[in-house]
């Protein structure tokens, strides 16, 4: 998760945002099922009446309450009222403390109740099983209606001290009973007192209906916006995360040198800048929209389920240790399946990628089955761990389905005892179940980030490994560039060595010769011997482990990179060409390239005539690698390309290879009256490609066994006299020259 994080940074406060959006969605959440219990309790059950608080009160009703009150809820009774109308009608006055007003009626609203009912068959008392005979129990034989208390009270008949002393014990008694009776009782009373006074129970409940629907829509719309507001910032965030990754991915992957780009692979680097980076990119959807919210959501869960004090708390920790269990062992069976997963997504992109790539081969050798059955082979393999974790992932969706529905069977079943016992009213076991469902699913929305996490957190590690990867070459810290204004083109190999990464052995050895301005270099030897490497080693493709290479007398190593390419011109030896137009080719190595110097570099490499036969001349299109020109065009574009920036040194990879012989001393001849200012240096094949070179560099595995001219050469070194008498007649040999 490290890597998630590294990667997130600088979104911090767009993370705060989301967590601020998901705390105002948990109360939205969380909300709902209170107002769904509420409408079912009090909408409901108790006619909207919620507690025992009256809104209005008789005055001779609330002296009957305070009978049955200390001192000090009488007290607060009168101060929570005001002074009694002429219809002898107290109203509640604004901002009193509704909880203690309402404990100090509750006892005394049931007392009140019992007595003008137990004898009867009132279905407020009859509904909860032993309300009615507890409450018969605790009454006095000799104990006068409440219509007698208040009479006598009201004519002097019944001294009040009698009435304390009666009715003192029974209070006593209905407070120890359980708070759900006496509240139950206590709504009774109050909708008793209301009828008394004329009220409209019809309306007071369908009032509250209505207020507790609005709220509960008001609460779905705001939560309607926060999830809305969260997707929006999810879905920024991840995809500005995506294009910063991809671009610092491709920015690191420009500046790998060869070395790195075999330890990586090709195929590797594209699924991981492509794949790997989808997969971070899903995760951090999911990590705002889920990992965030499922312990916010399970945290308010929780509390309110404790809130409700129904006694049930032990299914919750039941049911989220069987999920967590049930995580913990599919997740450790799982988790190492995705680190092989995504390696065998980069073997079937490699097997994919040499399909394509070889493609004409394939065909020449009737080797299509084979390859199909290598790439079956890759795709198999995949597909088989693809399907594993799969499997796993559909084996817990029942798991966790089953243990879901076990929850909300045995909270039933537990709530239906106590709603029997009359404990619990229905609307309480209602809220109750729909927060333990929350809080399941939460942990199940945290089971199903745990089978996704590990594959995306495979990917950000091997995202990372390329961000990461220590860049064999690099610019120094203090470059020579501004020394280098001027630059002459004297390029000189100082006893130059080199072994490839992991190599035992050097690839070159002991390579020492200088090439000068206006003239030409060329290097030549059996295949394998090192002449490329050599070439490489010069735009530090690689750099030389033993020995300096000097660019006027500077090491090229205490120059930049960009320095010191802006002054090479570069022709691979297999010709590469990008999707776009001839022209946007030609002018690929700067922005300064001018059309005279496109069309001058065209006409040096010959290639102005096949140009000039195109429907659209230099506006012609090329295909993704140069697929629709031939070989020998290809390569001689290549070398336009190079020309076209004008560099102090031009440099051929065997870049005559596909071409004609006509063409080949054409071009060389252009070469030769075009560049007299510029350093070229060749490495050849062909010894005709030569021939004419100021000096030839003879390599032999890895060693530098010649140095001269191709008549001195002829004479002195065994090795180019073998290599030319395989490739030229006798006559050539004896005339020492072949006409260019």
């Amino acid at each position: 998760m490290k890597h998630i994080a590294r990667f997130l940074k600088g979104h911090w406060f767009w993370i705060f945002v989301v967590v601020l959006l998901l705390i105002g969605q948990t109360f939205c959440d969380l909300g709902l099922p209170t107002y769904t219990g509420n409408i079912l309790n009090v909408g409901i059950q108790q006619k909207g009446i919620p507690d025992g608080v009256m809104d209005t009160v008789r005055q001779d009703s609330l002296t009957a309450l305070e009978l049955f009150m200390t001192d000090e809820e009488a007290a607060l009774t009168e101060n929570s009222y005001s002074p009694a109308d002429d219809a002898g009608i107290r109203k509640l006055k604004d901002g009193v403390d509704h909880d203690a007003l309402n404990n100090a009626l509750m006892t005394a609203e049931s007392v009140l109740y019992a007595m003008q009912n137990y004898d009867s068959d009132s279905p407020g008392l009859a509904g909860v099983e032993g309300m009615k005979t507890d409450s018969a129990a605790m009454m006095p034989e000799n104990m006068p209606s409440p219509e007698e208390i208040r009479q006598g009270l009201s004519d002097g008949t019944i001294p009040r001290e009698q009435i304390t002393a009666m009715t003192a014990p029974v209070a006593e008694q209905f407070r120890s009973m359980e708070d759900t009776y006496k509240k139950q009782m206590a709504v009774m009373y109050v909708g008793q007192e209301y009828e008394a006074q004329g009220l409209d129970l019809t309306k007071i409940q369908r009032s509250y209906l209505w207020s507790v629907g609005f709220k509960m829509l008001a609460l779905s719309v705001l939560m309607m916006v926060f999830s809305i507001l969260i997707s929006l910032i999810a879905a920024r965030v991840s995809s500005k995360v995506g294009r910063d990754l991809r671009a610092e991915a491709f920015r690191k992957v420009t500046s790998f040198s060869n070395a790195e780009m075999v330890k990586f692979s090709t195929a590797s680097l594209i699924t991981r800048c492509t794949n790997d980076i989808t997969q971070i990119q899903v995760l951090i959807v999911m990590f705002l929209r889920m990992v965030l919210y499922s312990p916010i959501l399970a945290f308010g869960g929780i509390v309110m389920v404790l809130h409700t004090a129904t006694g049930m708390g032990w299914i919750i920790i039941l049911a989220v240790a069987l999920l967590l269990t049930c995580v913990g062992i599919l997740g450790a069976i799982v988790i190492p399946k995705f680190k092989i997963m995504q390696t065998l997504v980069d073997r079937v992109n490699l097997v994919s990628r040499e399909m394509l790539s070889g493609i004409m081969p394939i065909r020449a050798f009737s080797r299509e089955e084979h390859e199909e059955a290598r790439f079956d082979k890759a795709n198999h393999d995949l597909y088989a761990t693809q399907l594993f974790t799969n499997r796993v992932m559909t084996i817990m969706s029942p798991f966790m389905m089953l243990i879901m529905n076990g929850v909300s069977v045995l909270i039933v079943w537990v709530a239906a005892h106590r709603v029997d016992q009359g404990v619990m009213q229905v609307g309480e076991m209602t809220a109750f179940l729909t927060y333990s469902m929350v809080i399941v699913m939460s942990f199940l929305m945290l089971a199903m980030i745990a089978i996704v996490l590990p594959r995306a957190v495979v990917s950000a590690g091997r995202v990372a490994e390329v961000l990461d990867s220590d860049v064999s070459i690099q610019d120094p810290s203090r470059t020579k560039d501004e020394q280098m204004e001027q630059v002459e083109g004297v390029l000189t190999f100082h006893d130059v060595s080199f072994h490839y990464p992991d190599a035992e052995e050097d690839t070159v050895s002991h390579i020492s010769f200088t090439a000068r301005p206006g003239t030409t270099t060329a290097i030549i030897g059996s295949t394998g011997c090192g002449k490329s490497t050599v070439l490489n080693l010069i735009p530090r493709f690689y750099d030389v482990t033993d020995g300096s290479i000097t660019l006027d007398g500077t090491d090229i190593r205490e120059l930049s990179l960009g320095k010191l390419r802006s002054e090479l011109g570069y022709v691979p030896q297999k010709g590469f060409l990008f999707s776009g137009t001839i022209e946007s080719n030609l002018k690929y190595g700067g922005e300064g390239i001018s059309d005279e110097d496109m069309k001058q570099a065209a006409a040096i490499a010959q290639a102005a005539d096949f140009i000039a036969d195109k429907e659209k001349g230099y506006e012609d299109e090329i295909a993704q690698g140069g697929t629709n020109v031939s070989g020998g065009q290809k390569q001689r574009l290549s070398i336009a390309r190079a020309l076209a920036k004008k560099p102090k040194i031009m440099l051929f990879d065997d870049s005559f290879s596909a071409l004609d012989y006509k063409t080949d001393v054409a071009l060389r001849r252009q070469l030769k009256e075009e560049l007299g200012n510029t350093t070229v240096i060749i490495v050849a094949q062909r010894i005709s490609t030569i021939l004419h070179a100021d000096q030839i560099v003879v390599m032999d595995e890895g060693r530098m066994t010649g140095l001269g001219t191709h008549s001195e050469l002829l004479q002195t070194c065994g090795t180019y006299r073998e290599i030319a008498e395989s490739q030229l007649s006798e006559e050539e040999l004896k005339g020492g020259a072949v006409h260019g």
